[in-house]
């Protein structure tokens, strides 16, 4: 009988990657995607002119905020997402929309898709997270069939986004070795870098998307109680109410920076649609 046991660095990706699914199941993500990116889902779609009997594959795809939009049009689509307690919450979001869509757990690292299997491949500030940025891009490209859409979403690093991470970070445990920064997703050099030969007639576009909150407490409150990575760094410091008022103040302030007197907030993005090589 052949015994397979795991070595220890394939032991720690699946603790990593367990986390992870853990984190973004914390909170209120369903309540993110739908007061803070409605229309997020939707520029993506049109963006990667999605049609009626297209295969898409929606990677990261949380609750369904592209994926649910893109089976609106009549495409066959899958929602794959590590975490399965946003792919129920999706589920059922989009049951009681009467939408009808394939939602599966997987790994936007090691995709459980045969290679060359969508027409469009997408993904809406999700696959931004995963924390090995190559093993991903890498799995976005072998799941697309030959000219194939890939079209992506990612918060950038300079945008408000990316600097409440930064905010965040030094409250915040430290990533593992070898982690990359979400936000680098929001660089059109390093998705560049990331994609390479495999891909043709890539474009990229900063975008703003604008968010609504009446003061700046109201947005750092709204993220202390939904979103998996604030709610994940509070927990870590739960028991040092400096480091907490310290990291009330700094969201509070950055929130502050970004609110027009309307209570207008725009977040900046950065929209690319290539096409397999």
């Amino acid at each position: 009988m052949t015994t397979h046991t795991q070595t220890p660095a394939a032991t720690a990706d699946a603790e990593l990657k367990a986390r992870h699914a853990a984190l973004w199941a914390l909170g209120d993500y369903a309540a993110v995607a739908r007061e803070g990116i409605p229309e997020l889902g939707r520029v993506l779609v049109d963006a990667c002119h999605v049609t009626a009997g297209q295969d898409v594959l929606d990677v990261a795809a949380g609750t369904g905020n592209a994926a649910i939009p893109t089976a609106r049009t009549g495409a066959h689509v899958v929602a794959s997402d590590l975490s399965p307690a946003l792919l129920d919450v999706g589920r059922q979001v989009a049951d009681e929309a009467g939408i009808r869509l394939e939602w599966k757990q997987g790994d936007a690292e090691a995709l459980p898709f045969a290679d060359a299997s969508f027409d469009v491949v997408m993904s809406c500030v999700g696959v931004m997270f995963a924390p090995h940025h190559a093993a991903a891009a890498d799995e976005l490209v072998r799941v697309a069939r030959p000219g194939a859409t890939i079209g992506l979403a990612s918060w950038t690093p300079d945008g408000f986004i990316g600097r409440m991470f930064a905010v965040m970070e030094p409250y915040a445990a430290s990533p593992p070795p070898g982690a990359q920064p979400p936000p680098l997703w929001g660089d059109e050099a390093h998705v560049r870098d990331l994609l390479g030969d495999r891909v043709v007639d890539l474009t990229a576009e900063k975008r703003v998307l604008p968010v609504h909150f009446d003061r700046p407490e109201a947005f750092r409150d709204f993220f202390k109680r939904t979103y998996g990575p604030t709610i994940a760094t509070y927990r870590g410091i739960s028991d040092d109410t400096d480091k907490v008022a310290a990291l009330d103040a700094a969201l509070a302030d950055l929130a502050r920076d970004h609110l027009d007197g309307a209570g207008q907030m725009g977040r900046e993005y950065l929209l690319v649609t290539a096409l397999r090589s």
